[in-house]
């Protein structure tokens, strides 16, 4: 029997392999000849696959494979390091343990084309079955996501693998809202000068960090402002001084109790500038933990309160501002760029608004002052 010819072809080529398979080999846009990632059972499948790869090739959308080879853990390396220059230095740390603790050693010797998306859900399966919190399976995820889709941009991969995975919840923990009068309480139960910076928290709605890195530079007392530029974190156990989150600077109105007691303070400092307001007894800035142990738990306690933290006040804050002037005004004052962010994490609805504003649609439906009852 005479040997059966090949099948002509104006793009690639199908051979047929002893095992009775077929193998194909095409031509990327710079004429390399490169065989198909995988062999076919029939010549028909093989013509199929050939005919994608042109049109794909055609369209543009073509990757070279062999970009596709660089692993998970060296591109996460290169990725990090390309994004670290504009990132805080508490997320720069964040994402370095994220990819060294949970992506590296699960995935990290994937090849960025073998990564696929029953990959990526077993291991944020893993990620559960090990206890992680639903907020660290979510970050580490996104960090990976981020990765991915980077090596999308950057046409090492078509697609990135990071789609259709379910993520767990996160659990919805709200806010205690706390009543100005107690959290004037707290205020006048702390020592001072921690009694100001717990004012600041509730009375001012500063974060934590933002707090802890006021200097007396940030206080002008003639014009009662106060101007927020800086945020103190902890970052792998060491203080960091960076920009407030989002990176949102802004000068708020004082009190003017507040104001003048923050004088009164401010004479007792150095009178540079750069003199941070809190320290601890040594002169060094304060750490949270210890800080909320040895002066804001006792703090509570003494206004006879319990189980408040000190975002709780930042929250408490969030939520007399929108009662009383707009979630655009308590936007300002929290430091929000986007006013969804203030309603979604931090004012809440005030106890006995509805009621009220029954009474007044009682009034609007009726036709009468419900004020004066006629």
């Amino acid at each position: 029997m005479p040997p059966r010819r090949k099948r002509r072809r104006s793009y690639g080529s199908v051979r047929k392999l002893p095992s009775g398979r077929y193998q194909v080999r095409y031509p990327g846009p710079d004429g390399l000849l490169r065989p198909a990632d995988r062999t076919f059972p029939t010549v028909t499948d093989a013509d199929v696959w050939l005919s994608r790869k042109r049109i794909e090739i055609e369209e543009g959308r073509w990757v070279d494979p062999a970009h596709g080879e660089a692993t998970v853990q060296d591109w996460g390396a290169r990725w990090l390091a390309s994004v670290s220059p504009q990132l805080k230095h508490t997320t720069q740390a964040s994402y370095r343990s994220l990819i060294a603790s949970r992506i590296n050693p699960s995935l990290g010797g994937h090849e960025l084309s073998s990564l696929r998306p029953i990959a990526v859900t077993e291991w944020v399966a893993q990620m559960r079955r090990a206890g992680l919190s639903p907020s660290r399976i979510r970050q580490a995820y996104r960090v990976l996501s981020q990765i991915m889709e980077s090596a999308v941009d950057n046409g090492l991969i078509v697609t990135t693998p990071c789609r259709g995975v379910r993520l767990p919840r996160m659990p919805q923990s709200e806010p205690h809202i706390l009543t100005p009068e107690e959290a004037a309480r707290i205020v006048e139960s702390a020592p001072a000068p921690h009694d100001l910076l717990i004012a600041l928290l509730a009375f001012n709605g500063l974060r934590i960090g933002e707090a802890f890195a006021l200097r007396r530079g940030d206080i002008d007392v003639s014009r009662r402002l106060l101007v927020v530029d800086e945020n103190l974190a902890e970052a792998n156990g060491a203080l960091v001084f960076d920009t407030p989150k989002s990176h949102q600077k802004r000068t708020l109105a004082l009190a003017a109790s507040l104001a003048e007691r923050l004088g009164t303070y401010l004479t007792g400092l150095p009178e540079d500038s750069e003199e941070l307001l809190f320290t601890n007894r040594d002169g060094n800035p304060l750490r949270y933990n210890q800080w909320r142990k040895a002066h804001f738990n006792p703090a509570v306690s003494a206004a006879g309160l319990g189980d408040i933290t000190p975002h709780d006040l930042r929250a408490s804050h969030g939520t007399w501002v929108a009662d009383r002037y707009g979630v655009m005004t308590a936007a300002h004052r929290l430091g929000h760029s986007n006013a969804s962010v203030t309603t979604r994490h931090y004012a809440r609805p005030v106890a006995g608004r509805d009621s009220e504003v029954a009474e007044a649609a009682d009034a609007w439906m009726t036709g009468k002052d419900g004020a004066s009852g006629t």
